[in-house]
């Protein structure tokens, strides 16, 4: 029977340490004060959009909202439509920050920057199990988000099963994704509420940040990540500090890298299943099995449309939209989700496979398949593909899928871009891929026959890993990552055989925030030069040009 009430924290004694910053370890006495003194200082209303990059801030958040009785709002995107719906669904919110406020239409709180003073030992304060405390959203890939309701006494299931099934009690936690995301929220701010675990504070992304944040905290420590950074990281080559284990989850991971992973870390990789919707379900080591064990107390039952998860930590009984063959009570093989079969000519596969293949080719860096939007008229619907590749033709790379997969699964169109457009937790947002391709705004498909002039549009993500530093207080893109994107956007756009060689004459007028909308424009300034201007919808940003050369 689940408890009345539950701690805030199980955290044992007044010195055991909850986070680290760069200044050192924070104590469950020291994050007990931080969090009494927000509780006190948070607006009257019901709901808080918590958008803190500072993990530490989140977790100090997290907690003064549930002091207060206020529901935490934990979108996937901080997209304009998706902040308009949450006006309107709580009218009384407001958001909770350490980074600017532009282009995001809610009052603001800036967390304190004044540290709490500590006054003998604090009390942990009962929270009841019942209380809601946050609403968490579905991407919205297939239709409308929808909103999960969540409350205290799951939470701390959730926690306590993930970290008891992990062994992470007394481990420091380095996370590459971001706390609003579930697997982040759940993986790096419940084990440390509950499962003994103390986070990282910062969230780092580049390959040489995740070595020099995984350095700043002792050991025993841990990686939680996804295969996207954990391929990026390995690909670096980099000397990894020692770690006790690896976490991995929000995309399927290969075989292939799983054992790539150990191998450099000399440590076991497991890898969550779950969804927004239930939470986290299982677990399993990648390299050991293909099994799935189920977390805690959580159940699977048949339903007539598949299966759905019950017990533990899950609120209610929710359908899974996934495909999976119970083994026993306790164990499940998965077969990929349903939207994720795809039957072209009678032949059946999976994306997560057709993934997995094109990530296997070697000089692929990152790439994915996906359906595009149904033909008219009755036309079949072919395979996209987006691909990060530049020491592939599309020949050559082809050729290499056609030794792996069946010829009626080969893509068309298969795009080369410079970057794939992967959110803060590296997932693909639909939208963003179909923009990609030949005749899409934005596109930058190489076999793609674009005039010069076209525009590529860009909204600079809230979470983009520059802002921390530049500035605290103040975000402000640097200019170096503008013009990086600016090379990247203009990819399709280079005469034949022709690349960026330098660049001219550049002038930056107005800053760019997080969440800003940019417009680039090009056009040929000579056969050698390629001028280009970077806009918002009112005013301009930036403006310069390319010198080109001859491919090397």
């Amino acid at each position: 029977m689940r408890q009345a009430s539950c701690p805030l924290t199980d955290l044992p004694a007044p010195d055991s340490i909850i986070a680290w910053l760069p200044a050192g370890p924070v104590t469950r006495n020291q994050f007990l004060a931080d969090v009494a003194q927000l509780a006190e200082r948070l607006p009257d209303a019901g709901h808080v959009l918590n958008i803190c990059q500072s993990r530490y801030h989140f977790i100090v958040g997290l907690a003064a909202a549930i002091i207060r009785g206020q529901v935490s709002l934990l979108p996937s995107t901080l997209a304009p439509n998706t902040l308009a719906r949450l006006k309107q669904d709580a009218p009384d919110v407001f958001c909770l920050h350490d980074v600017s406020l532009e282009n995001i239409d809610i009052p603001g709180f800036s967390f304190p920057t004044d540290r709490a003073p500590v006054q003998g030992i604090l009390a942990v304060p009962e929270i009841p199990s019942d209380q809601l405390v946050a609403h968490v959203f579905t991407s919205g890939s297939t239709g409308t988000a929808l909103t999960h309701r969540k409350t205290w006494g799951n939470l701390v299931i959730n926690g306590r099963a993930e970290s008891e099934r992990l062994g992470a009690r007394g481990h420091a936690l380095v996370g590459t994704i971001p706390p609003q995301h579930m697997y982040g929220f759940e993986s790096t701010i419940l084990m440390c509420l509950h499962g003994g675990a103390a986070c990282w504070a910062g969230r780092p992304f580049y390959p040489a940040d995740i070595v020099t944040a995984l350095e700043a905290v002792p050991a025993p420590r841990a990686l939680v990540t996804t295969p996207f950074h954990l391929r990026t990281l390995l690909d670096a080559g980099l000397t990894l500090p020692s770690v006790d284990f690896l976490l991995s989850a929000t995309a399927p991971l290969s075989e292939d890298l799983a054992a790539r992973a150990e191998a450099v870390s000399g440590a076991p990789l497991l890898e969550i299943y779950g969804c927004t919707e239930t939470g986290q379900l299982a677990s399993r080591r990648s390299t050991q099995t293909r099994v799935w064990q189920l977390l805690g107390n959580v159940t699977l039952c048949a339903t007539e449309t598949g299966h759905a998860a019950r017990g533990g930590h899950v609120e209610g009984t929710v359908a899974i939209s996934d495909v999976i063959e119970l083994v026993d009570e306790r164990h499940f093989l998965l077969h990929g989700r349903n939207a994720d079969q795809v039957n072209i000519a009678g032949k059946r596969t999976s994306l997560a496979f057709l993934n997995q293949q094109l990530l296997a080719v070697p000089g692929v860096i990152d790439g994915v398949f996906f359906m595009p939007d149904a033909e008219p008229d009755d036309h079949a619907t072919r395979l996209c593909a987006c691909v990060v590749a530049p020491e592939h033709t599309r020949q050559s790379l082809l050729a290499a899928l056609r030794s792996r997969i069946d010829t009626a699964f080969l893509p068309r169109p298969l795009v080369f871009v410079p970057r794939l457009p992967r959110n803060a937790a590296s997932k693909l947002p639909r939208a963003e891929l179909l923009a990609l391709l030949p005749g899409a705004t934005g596109s930058t498909d190489r076999t793609d026959s674009m005039t010069p002039g076209r525009e590529r549009r860009w909204t600079v993500p809230v979470e983009h890993p520059a802002f921390p530093g530049h500035f605290p207080g103040r975000p402000i893109l640097p200019g170096v990552v503008l013009i990086d994107q600016a090379i990247r956007l203009a990819d399709g756009l280079l005469p034949a055989a022709s690349t960026i060689r330098g660049l001219g004459n550049t002038k930056f007028f107005e800053p760019v925030g997080p969440g800003t909308c940019l417009v680039f424009h090009y056009a040929p300034a000579s056969t050698k030069a390629l001028s280009f201007e970077v806009r918002t919808a009112d005013r301009l940003v930036a403006s310069g040009s390319f010198t080109l050369g001859p491919q090397s």
